[in-house]
Protein backbone atom coordinates (compact mmCIF):
# COMPACT_ATOMS: atom_id res chain seq x y z
CA UNK A 1 0.00 0.00 0.00
CA UNK A 2 1.77 3.68 -0.69
CA UNK A 3 0.17 6.26 1.22
CA UNK A 4 0.48 10.39 0.03
CA UNK A 5 1.42 12.48 2.94
CA UNK A 6 -0.30 15.94 2.50
CA UNK A 7 1.24 19.14 3.92
CA UNK A 8 1.18 18.53 7.64
CA UNK A 9 -0.35 20.86 10.45
CA UNK A 10 0.73 19.69 14.02
CA UNK A 11 -1.71 20.08 17.06
CA UNK A 12 0.60 22.52 18.98
CA UNK A 13 0.82 19.82 21.87
CA UNK A 14 0.48 15.75 21.05
CA UNK A 15 0.97 12.92 23.50
CA UNK A 16 2.10 9.22 22.23
CA UNK A 17 2.53 6.26 23.63
CA UNK A 18 5.03 3.94 22.15
CA UNK A 19 5.48 0.15 23.14
CA UNK A 20 8.87 -0.68 24.30
CA UNK A 21 11.92 -0.98 22.88
CA UNK A 22 12.74 -3.64 20.39
CA UNK A 23 16.34 -3.87 21.54
CA UNK A 24 15.35 -4.61 25.13
CA UNK A 25 12.50 -6.52 24.10
CA UNK A 26 14.50 -9.01 22.36
CA UNK A 27 16.93 -9.84 24.37
CA UNK A 28 14.76 -10.66 27.71
CA UNK A 29 12.14 -12.60 25.40
CA UNK A 30 15.35 -14.82 24.78
CA UNK A 31 16.19 -14.35 28.38
CA UNK A 32 13.17 -15.65 29.82
CA UNK A 33 12.98 -18.47 27.14
CA UNK A 34 16.47 -19.34 28.99
CA UNK A 35 14.95 -18.33 32.51
CA UNK A 36 10.91 -18.95 32.76
CA UNK A 37 10.92 -16.40 36.01
CA UNK A 38 11.30 -13.75 34.28
CA UNK A 39 8.30 -11.69 34.03
CA UNK A 40 7.78 -8.45 30.91
CA UNK A 41 5.73 -5.72 30.68
CA UNK A 42 5.38 -3.35 28.11
CA UNK A 43 6.81 -5.60 25.21
CA UNK A 44 7.18 -4.12 22.00
CA UNK A 45 4.67 -5.22 19.51
CA UNK A 46 6.66 -4.93 16.47
CA UNK A 47 6.92 -7.68 13.89
CA UNK A 48 10.88 -8.42 15.28
CA UNK A 49 9.73 -9.28 18.32
CA UNK A 50 6.57 -11.13 17.67
CA UNK A 51 8.92 -13.51 15.10
CA UNK A 52 11.11 -13.64 18.16
CA UNK A 53 8.07 -14.95 20.74
CA UNK A 54 6.87 -17.36 17.60
CA UNK A 55 10.58 -18.82 17.08
CA UNK A 56 10.84 -19.76 20.87
CA UNK A 57 7.32 -21.15 21.69
CA UNK A 58 6.25 -23.10 18.65
CA UNK A 59 7.60 -26.32 18.50
CA UNK A 60 8.58 -26.18 14.83
CA UNK A 61 11.64 -27.53 13.27
CA UNK A 62 11.84 -24.24 10.40
CA UNK A 63 11.86 -21.35 11.76
CA UNK A 64 10.79 -18.97 9.71
CA UNK A 65 11.87 -15.17 10.97
CA UNK A 66 11.05 -13.42 7.65
CA UNK A 67 13.19 -9.95 7.61
CA UNK A 68 13.88 -9.78 11.57
CA UNK A 69 17.60 -9.23 11.64
CA UNK A 70 17.82 -9.21 15.26
CA UNK A 71 16.22 -12.44 15.75
CA UNK A 72 18.23 -13.88 13.14
CA UNK A 73 21.31 -13.16 15.08
CA UNK A 74 19.83 -14.00 18.57
CA UNK A 75 18.18 -17.59 17.38
CA UNK A 76 21.06 -18.66 15.84
CA UNK A 77 22.65 -18.49 18.93
CA UNK A 78 19.32 -19.54 21.67
CA UNK A 79 18.99 -22.96 19.15
CA UNK A 80 22.93 -23.48 19.27
CA UNK A 81 22.49 -24.57 22.88
CA UNK A 82 19.37 -26.58 23.15
CA UNK A 83 20.37 -29.88 23.56
CA UNK A 84 19.36 -33.01 20.93
CA UNK A 85 16.79 -29.83 19.28
CA UNK A 86 17.43 -29.70 15.66
CA UNK A 87 15.70 -26.76 13.56
CA UNK A 88 16.58 -25.14 10.35
CA UNK A 89 16.64 -20.72 10.80
CA UNK A 90 15.50 -18.75 7.92
CA UNK A 91 13.99 -15.97 6.73
CA UNK A 92 12.88 -13.46 3.88
CA UNK A 93 15.42 -13.56 0.06
CA UNK A 94 16.72 -10.05 1.69
CA UNK A 95 17.28 -12.07 4.54
CA UNK A 96 19.30 -14.75 2.86
CA UNK A 97 21.68 -12.22 1.42
CA UNK A 98 22.75 -10.96 5.22
CA UNK A 99 25.66 -12.25 6.26
CA UNK A 100 25.72 -14.53 9.96
CA UNK A 101 29.11 -16.35 8.53
CA UNK A 102 31.09 -14.36 11.38
CA UNK A 103 28.55 -15.73 14.39
CA UNK A 104 28.75 -19.01 12.87
CA UNK A 105 31.94 -19.53 13.21
CA UNK A 106 32.54 -17.69 16.80
CA UNK A 107 30.18 -20.28 17.93
CA UNK A 108 32.04 -23.30 16.50
CA UNK A 109 34.91 -22.02 18.44
CA UNK A 110 33.06 -22.88 21.54
CA UNK A 111 31.64 -26.43 19.83
CA UNK A 112 28.28 -25.65 18.28
CA UNK A 113 27.15 -27.68 15.30
CA UNK A 114 25.67 -25.75 12.50
CA UNK A 115 25.51 -25.90 8.79
CA UNK A 116 24.41 -23.56 5.71
CA UNK A 117 21.35 -25.19 3.82
CA UNK A 118 22.02 -22.97 0.36
CA UNK A 119 24.82 -20.62 0.23
CA UNK A 120 28.01 -20.72 2.59
CA UNK A 121 28.16 -17.98 5.08
CA UNK A 122 24.28 -16.73 4.53
CA UNK A 123 20.80 -18.39 5.84
CA UNK A 124 18.85 -21.00 5.90
CA UNK A 125 21.57 -22.52 8.49
CA UNK A 126 20.66 -26.26 9.94
CA UNK A 127 21.41 -25.94 14.09
CA UNK A 128 21.68 -29.16 16.09
CA UNK A 129 21.64 -28.45 19.66
CA UNK A 130 24.59 -29.43 21.85
CA UNK A 131 26.06 -28.90 25.18
CA UNK A 132 29.05 -26.55 24.89
CA UNK A 133 31.59 -26.62 27.19
CA UNK A 134 33.97 -24.43 25.58
CA UNK A 135 34.11 -20.63 27.14
CA UNK A 136 36.63 -18.72 25.06
CA UNK A 137 35.83 -16.79 21.49
CA UNK A 138 37.89 -14.24 20.03
CA UNK A 139 35.52 -12.43 17.26
CA UNK A 140 36.68 -8.85 15.52
CA UNK A 141 35.35 -6.19 17.47
CA UNK A 142 33.99 -4.00 14.63
CA UNK A 143 31.34 -6.68 13.67
CA UNK A 144 27.32 -5.94 14.33
CA UNK A 145 26.76 -5.58 17.78
CA UNK A 146 24.22 -8.19 17.68
CA UNK A 147 26.84 -11.04 17.39
CA UNK A 148 28.20 -9.99 19.72
CA UNK A 149 25.19 -9.87 22.42
CA UNK A 150 23.82 -12.95 21.06
CA UNK A 151 26.95 -14.86 22.28
CA UNK A 152 26.37 -12.49 25.61
CA UNK A 153 22.62 -13.11 25.96
CA UNK A 154 23.16 -17.06 25.96
CA UNK A 155 26.94 -16.90 27.84
CA UNK A 156 25.60 -17.83 30.89
CA UNK A 157 23.96 -21.03 30.38
CA UNK A 158 27.14 -22.16 28.90
CA UNK A 159 28.61 -25.04 30.88
CA UNK A 160 31.77 -22.47 31.77
CA UNK A 161 30.35 -19.23 31.00
CA UNK A 162 32.24 -17.20 28.44
CA UNK A 163 35.63 -15.47 27.75
CA UNK A 164 34.80 -13.23 25.01
CA UNK A 165 38.03 -12.12 23.28
CA UNK A 166 37.54 -8.24 20.91
CA UNK A 167 39.75 -7.65 18.51
CA UNK A 168 40.05 -3.93 17.57
CA UNK A 169 38.22 -0.99 17.65
CA UNK A 170 34.51 -2.00 19.15
CA UNK A 171 31.63 -0.96 17.41
CA UNK A 172 28.08 -0.02 18.67
CA UNK A 173 29.68 -0.46 22.60
CA UNK A 174 26.06 1.12 24.07
CA UNK A 175 24.07 -2.12 22.83
CA UNK A 176 26.71 -4.49 24.28
CA UNK A 177 26.85 -2.38 27.25
CA UNK A 178 22.58 -2.73 27.56
CA UNK A 179 23.09 -6.63 27.15
CA UNK A 180 25.60 -6.80 29.96
CA UNK A 181 23.02 -4.43 32.46
CA UNK A 182 20.41 -6.54 31.47
CA UNK A 183 22.58 -9.73 32.73
CA UNK A 184 23.40 -7.90 35.80
CA UNK A 185 20.33 -6.85 36.52
CA UNK A 186 18.99 -10.55 36.81
CA UNK A 187 21.75 -11.47 39.18
CA UNK A 188 24.52 -13.05 36.35
CA UNK A 189 28.29 -11.23 36.96
CA UNK A 190 29.74 -10.33 33.87
CA UNK A 191 32.70 -7.90 33.36
CA UNK A 192 33.37 -5.96 30.40
CA UNK A 193 37.57 -4.60 30.57
CA UNK A 194 39.33 -2.98 27.75
CA UNK A 195 38.09 -5.21 24.95
CA UNK A 196 37.50 -8.59 27.18
CA UNK A 197 33.96 -9.45 28.30
CA UNK A 198 33.49 -12.44 30.90
CA UNK A 199 29.62 -14.23 31.75
CA UNK A 200 29.83 -16.06 34.78
CA UNK A 201 27.31 -19.57 34.50
CA UNK A 202 24.50 -19.19 36.47
CA UNK A 203 22.03 -21.87 36.28
CA UNK A 204 18.54 -20.60 37.76
CA UNK A 205 18.15 -16.68 38.97
CA UNK A 206 15.62 -15.42 41.00
CA UNK A 207 12.27 -14.03 40.15
CA UNK A 208 12.60 -11.01 38.36
CA UNK A 209 9.66 -8.56 36.79
CA UNK A 210 10.68 -6.29 34.20
CA UNK A 211 9.11 -2.86 32.45
CA UNK A 212 10.67 -2.59 29.58
CA UNK A 213 11.23 1.69 28.02
CA UNK A 214 9.72 2.55 25.33
CA UNK A 215 11.96 2.54 22.06
CA UNK A 216 14.32 5.42 21.35
CA UNK A 217 14.93 4.28 17.93
CA UNK A 218 10.99 5.33 16.98
CA UNK A 219 11.10 8.22 19.24
CA UNK A 220 13.79 9.25 16.57
CA UNK A 221 11.01 9.82 13.98
CA UNK A 222 9.25 12.79 16.81
CA UNK A 223 12.33 14.24 17.18
CA UNK A 224 12.28 14.92 13.61
CA UNK A 225 9.06 16.44 13.36
CA UNK A 226 9.53 18.61 15.92
CA UNK A 227 13.01 20.02 14.41
CA UNK A 228 11.00 20.98 11.38
CA UNK A 229 8.31 22.15 12.86
CA UNK A 230 7.23 25.58 14.24
CA UNK A 231 8.19 27.14 17.86
CA UNK A 232 6.40 26.14 20.12
CA UNK A 233 5.79 22.61 18.89
CA UNK A 234 5.49 20.10 21.36
CA UNK A 235 4.80 16.15 21.82
CA UNK A 236 5.21 14.19 24.81
CA UNK A 237 5.85 10.41 24.66
CA UNK A 238 5.18 8.04 27.07
CA UNK A 239 7.43 5.79 29.55
CA UNK A 240 11.24 6.62 28.70
CA UNK A 241 13.90 7.29 31.11
CA UNK A 242 17.25 9.52 31.58
CA UNK A 243 19.31 6.75 32.64
CA UNK A 244 17.92 4.91 29.29
CA UNK A 245 19.97 1.33 28.38
CA UNK A 246 19.21 2.25 24.80
CA UNK A 247 22.31 3.69 22.86
CA UNK A 248 19.52 5.98 20.77
CA UNK A 249 18.99 8.01 23.70
CA UNK A 250 22.00 10.51 22.28
CA UNK A 251 18.73 11.74 20.26
CA UNK A 252 18.65 14.58 23.42
CA UNK A 253 22.28 15.86 22.55
CA UNK A 254 21.99 15.36 18.84
CA UNK A 255 18.42 17.27 18.33
CA UNK A 256 19.45 19.96 20.31
CA UNK A 257 21.44 21.47 17.25
CA UNK A 258 18.17 21.34 15.88
CA UNK A 259 16.25 23.50 18.25
CA UNK A 260 14.51 20.38 20.17
CA UNK A 261 15.05 20.86 23.67
CA UNK A 262 14.05 17.40 25.96
CA UNK A 263 12.20 17.39 29.28
CA UNK A 264 11.90 14.40 31.33
CA UNK A 265 8.36 14.88 33.59
CA UNK A 266 7.62 11.70 35.58
CA UNK A 267 7.88 9.32 33.24
CA UNK A 268 7.43 10.50 30.03
CA UNK A 269 9.61 13.09 27.65
CA UNK A 270 8.29 16.08 26.29
CA UNK A 271 9.82 17.50 23.28
CA UNK A 272 9.78 21.24 22.60
CA UNK A 273 10.63 23.33 19.74
CA UNK A 274 12.69 26.44 20.77
CA UNK A 275 13.82 29.28 18.67
CA UNK A 276 17.12 27.71 16.40
CA UNK A 277 19.91 29.88 16.70
CA UNK A 278 20.97 29.20 13.04
CA UNK A 279 23.37 26.48 12.24
CA UNK A 280 24.77 25.54 8.45
CA UNK A 281 26.93 22.49 9.68
CA UNK A 282 26.93 19.19 11.64
CA UNK A 283 28.61 16.38 11.60
CA UNK A 284 28.47 12.99 13.74
CA UNK A 285 30.09 10.10 14.48
CA UNK A 286 27.23 7.40 14.67
CA UNK A 287 29.02 4.53 15.20
CA UNK A 288 27.35 3.69 17.90
CA UNK A 289 23.66 4.75 17.18
CA UNK A 290 23.67 3.90 13.38
CA UNK A 291 19.95 3.40 13.62
CA UNK A 292 19.06 7.17 13.81
CA UNK A 293 21.19 7.75 10.88
CA UNK A 294 18.79 8.39 8.05
CA UNK A 295 15.92 10.02 10.58
CA UNK A 296 18.68 12.81 11.64
CA UNK A 297 19.90 12.81 7.61
CA UNK A 298 16.84 13.86 6.64
CA UNK A 299 16.04 15.95 9.64
CA UNK A 300 19.27 18.19 7.98
CA UNK A 301 17.59 17.86 4.89
CA UNK A 302 14.52 19.56 5.47
CA UNK A 303 16.44 22.26 7.35
CA UNK A 304 18.92 23.27 4.63
CA UNK A 305 21.40 21.98 7.04
CA UNK A 306 24.89 20.33 5.59
CA UNK A 307 25.76 17.38 7.28
CA UNK A 308 28.75 15.05 7.47
CA UNK A 309 27.69 11.20 9.40
CA UNK A 310 30.42 8.32 9.87
CA UNK A 311 30.53 5.43 11.88
CA UNK A 312 28.24 3.90 9.43
CA UNK A 313 29.47 0.74 7.82
CA UNK A 314 26.49 -1.42 9.56
CA UNK A 315 24.14 0.09 7.32
CA UNK A 316 25.37 -1.71 4.45
CA UNK A 317 23.96 -5.23 5.44
CA UNK A 318 20.34 -3.97 7.32
CA UNK A 319 17.23 -4.61 5.57
CA UNK A 320 19.03 -2.99 2.63
CA UNK A 321 21.55 -1.19 1.80
CA UNK A 322 20.83 2.01 3.72
CA UNK A 323 23.37 4.25 2.41
CA UNK A 324 22.71 3.53 -1.46
CA UNK A 325 18.94 4.00 -0.32
CA UNK A 326 19.31 7.46 1.20
CA UNK A 327 21.30 8.28 -1.36
CA UNK A 328 18.51 7.70 -3.93
CA UNK A 329 15.74 8.58 -2.30
CA UNK A 330 16.62 11.96 -1.15
CA UNK A 331 18.61 12.63 -4.58
CA UNK A 332 14.60 12.71 -6.26
CA UNK A 333 14.10 15.43 -3.32
CA UNK A 334 16.67 17.53 -4.63
CA UNK A 335 19.73 16.71 -2.40
CA UNK A 336 22.93 16.96 -3.70
CA UNK A 337 24.22 13.52 -1.48
CA UNK A 338 27.93 11.51 -1.24
CA UNK A 339 28.22 8.39 0.34
CA UNK A 340 31.03 5.85 0.76
CA UNK A 341 31.10 2.85 2.46
CA UNK A 342 30.84 4.25 6.04
CA UNK A 343 30.01 7.90 5.86
CA UNK A 344 27.49 10.55 4.51
CA UNK A 345 27.76 13.99 3.09
CA UNK A 346 24.49 15.98 2.52
CA UNK A 347 25.06 19.44 0.85
CA UNK A 348 22.86 22.05 1.93
CA UNK A 349 19.47 23.27 0.06
CA UNK A 350 16.32 25.67 0.51
CA UNK A 351 14.39 23.60 -2.30
CA UNK A 352 12.43 20.28 -1.40
CA UNK A 353 10.70 18.55 -4.72
CA UNK A 354 6.95 17.84 -4.01
CA UNK A 355 5.05 15.13 -4.53
CA UNK A 356 7.85 12.72 -4.84
CA UNK A 357 7.36 8.62 -4.62
CA UNK A 358 9.62 7.83 -1.89
CA UNK A 359 10.37 4.03 -2.14
CA UNK A 360 11.35 2.11 1.34
CA UNK A 361 12.90 -0.94 0.03
CA UNK A 362 11.33 -3.40 2.13
CA UNK A 363 13.20 -1.34 5.23
CA UNK A 364 10.98 0.40 7.99
CA UNK A 365 13.28 2.87 8.79
CA UNK A 366 13.35 4.30 5.52
CA UNK A 367 9.35 5.07 5.04
CA UNK A 368 9.18 6.38 9.11
CA UNK A 369 12.76 8.78 8.19
CA UNK A 370 10.71 10.38 5.71
CA UNK A 371 7.58 10.77 6.77
CA UNK A 372 8.48 13.93 8.74
CA UNK A 373 9.05 15.80 5.41
CA UNK A 374 5.43 15.99 4.93
CA UNK A 375 5.70 19.34 7.31
CA UNK A 376 7.75 20.63 4.22
CA UNK A 377 5.94 19.40 1.21
CA UNK A 378 3.37 16.83 0.07
CA UNK A 379 5.15 13.36 0.00
CA UNK A 380 4.40 9.43 -1.06
CA UNK A 381 5.78 6.94 0.91
CA UNK A 382 5.66 3.42 -1.14
CA UNK A 383 4.85 0.10 0.63
CA UNK A 384 3.90 1.81 3.43
CA UNK A 385 3.20 -1.05 5.91
CA UNK A 386 7.05 -2.11 6.02
CA UNK A 387 6.70 0.05 9.39
CA UNK A 388 5.15 -2.92 10.81
CA UNK A 389 8.68 -4.29 11.61
CA UNK A 390 9.54 -1.80 14.51
CA UNK A 391 6.36 0.06 14.80
CA UNK A 392 2.92 -0.77 13.57
CA UNK A 393 1.05 1.93 15.03
CA UNK A 394 3.04 4.44 13.26
CA UNK A 395 1.05 5.89 10.71
CA UNK A 396 -2.21 6.43 13.78
CA UNK A 397 0.03 7.58 15.61
CA UNK A 398 1.39 10.78 13.27
CA UNK A 399 -2.44 10.96 12.11
CA UNK A 400 -3.13 11.64 15.91
CA UNK A 401 -0.87 14.60 15.84
CA UNK A 402 -2.23 15.75 13.09
CA UNK A 403 -1.12 14.17 9.77
CA UNK A 404 -3.40 14.49 6.85
CA UNK A 405 -2.71 11.16 4.97
CA UNK A 406 -4.51 9.22 1.93
CA UNK A 407 -3.96 5.72 0.47
CA UNK A 408 -2.72 5.86 -3.19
Amino acid sequence: MNIKLNTAILDSKSRIAITGSKSETNRLLLLKALYPNIDLENISNSDDSEMMTNALSRDEKIKDIHHAGTAMRFLTAYFSIQEGKEIILTGSSRMKERPIKILVDALRQIGAEISYEENDGFPPIKIRGQRLEKSKVTLKANVSSQYISALLLIAPKLENGLELVLEGEITSVPYIKMTLELLEEIGIEASFEENIIKVNPKTEIQKYRFVIESDWSSASYFYSIVALSKEGTSIELLSYKANSLQGDSVLVDIYKDFGVETKFINNSIVLVKKKQNPIQYVTHNLQSSPDIAQTIAVTCFGLGIKCHLTGLHTLKIKETDRLEALKTELSKLGALILVTNDSLILESSNNVIANCKIATYQDHRMAMAFAPLALKTSIVIEDSEVVSKSYPDFWNDLEKIGFKMEEI
